[in-house]
């Protein structure tokens, strides 16, 4: 026992030897990181929550009309231009098979009938059978004297505001409250755009364009049919045509003051800024075409930095409505993506004058903002001021200062639509625009 004690001791002392006296011992660990409960390090696998099947940002944003859209040559700008007329034409997709020519209809009278009913009655004694894909619920009423089968199912149907196509293998017409419809479009972008916008501003979703052919596939119900068709008619029987072309700017003062409008004047010259229009927010100057988007941009940077938010145009119908929505063209997700700009206008005879008069509203989803009643001459401008970015902010607080503001510069053109005959290949321009103009 003595023996092994001693060599125990022996051993210890040995230890001690290879120990210097300020050395210690130290064990090198990992570091890990724990993130609810699960041990992080540089050879994990990231985990992400679960997404929902919704369409992704960038593909959702994703739309050939954009580069049509979102770009503004403002160097190449013609205040009137001319477009030769098209026409424009509305064709009703998969009407399914010819009904029997050799059907005809006498003294046939329906009073308050659904449809089904109505069109029962109608083919008793035929192979024919009516199937209600949707359901119908129009009453009808009419008679009819004399015809052929067609034009009666035509009838009964219209009447009920309802579609049908009729399959001859399985002697079936089958009623629907939607159809399909393709329109024939005119070869020129600004007529497109201004087709589109109209029914952007009837609020007429789902547009199919197909820009190498120029047609457009729509879906709707009765009411859709007849609003597009009104639209359709009233652009193809138009003499003009209101384009805007437009840049959005979000302005941050360098100081803690706002930008002094005012300085405006003695930048510019009184004459250039003719008309001032106060809305519930924000005011609208009307300035002559001195005033551009170079000439803004270089006053605002002597006070503040500028910032594009949006660029773009739309355009509209004479007398009809439209819309721009900055976030269709925005550079990136901005706190102004949510605003919609509406406009209506008609250029016409004004107190004796030749003027435009255009009422602009702008918009967010939480209902209007503001709204603009102006009446222009061909040449003038826009530039709306004086909406705080604030009106933008969700938040309770934000780093944006109070002082930065939403300034919109918008250029109205005027598109006249004329016969081919009558395009005239010299320039509009001085004397040959004013003259015109006075037409």
């Amino acid at each position: 026992m003595k023996k092994l004690l001693s060599f125990i001791l022996i051993a210890l002392a040995m230890v001690g030897c290879n120990t210097g006296p300020n050395e210690t011992n130290t064990i090198e660990y990992d570091t890990v990181q724990v993130i609810d409960n699960l041990v992080i390090d540089e050879n994990s696998v990231p985990i992400f929550p679960k997404k929902a099947a919704l369409t992704t940002d960038t593909a959702r944003r994703f739309s050939v009309e954009l580069p049509r859209r979102c770009t503004v040559d403002w160097n190449n700008q013609s205040v009137v231009s001319v477009v030769p007329e098209e026409k424009i034409e509305m064709v009703r997709v998969d009407k399914g098979d010819e009904l029997p020519a050799d059907l005809t209809v006498s003294d046939y009278e329906f009073k308050k009938q659904s449809v089904p009913s109505a069109l029962n009655k109608l083919l008793e004694g035929t192979d024919i059978a009516v199937v209600e894909q949707e359901q119908v619920i129009e009453k009808v009423s009419g008679s009819i004297a004399s015809g052929n089968l067609s034009d009666a199912v035509d009838l009964i149907a219209r009447l009920g505001r309802v579609y049908y196509t009729y399959d001859a293998a399985l002697g079936e017409i089958k009623l629907f409250n939607r159809a399909k419809w393709l329109i024939k479009m005119p070869h020129n972008d600004t007529i497109v755009m201004a087709l589109l916008d109209a029914m952007h501003g009837a609020d007429v979703r789902n547009l199919i364009v197909d820009w190498a052919d120029n047609t457009l596939i729509f879906e709707g119900n009765f009411q859709t049919e007849r609003e597009v068709a009104r639209i359709i008619s009233d652009i193809s029987s138009k003499k003009y045509v209101m384009s805007w072309d437009m840049d959005v700017y979000r302005v941050y003062p360098r100081t803690d003051n706002p930008i002094i409008w005012m300085n405006l004047l003695p930048a510019f010259g009184d004459k250039n800024i003719k008309m001032s229009i106060p809305g519930v927010v924000g005011r609208t100057l009307v300035v002559g075409p001195e005033i551009n988007t170079k000439t803004l941009q270089e006053f605002l940077s002597q006070q503040a930095n500028v910032v594009l938010v949006s660029q773009g145009h739309f355009v509209v119908p004479d007398g009809w409505q439209s819309r721009f929505d900055i976030g269709q063209c925005s550079k990136e997700e901005r706190l102004e993506t949510d605003l919609i700009i509406g406009a209506s206008a008609k250029y016409s005879d004004f107190a004796g004058r030749k003027k435009i008069d255009a009422k602009i509203v702008l918009r967010t989803s939480n209902g209007e903002l503001s709204s603009f009643s102006i009446p222009s001459s061909v040449g003038d401008n826009y530039i709306i001021i004086g909406i705080p970015t604030h009106s933008f902010v969700t938040t309770p607080e934000t780093l944006i200062s109070p002082f930065a503001e939403m300034v919109v510069f918008m250029s109205p053109r005027i598109v006249s639509i004329v016969d081919p005959e009558d395009i005239d290949d010299a320039p509009l321009a001085g004397d040959a625009l004013r003259n015109y103009l006075r037409k």
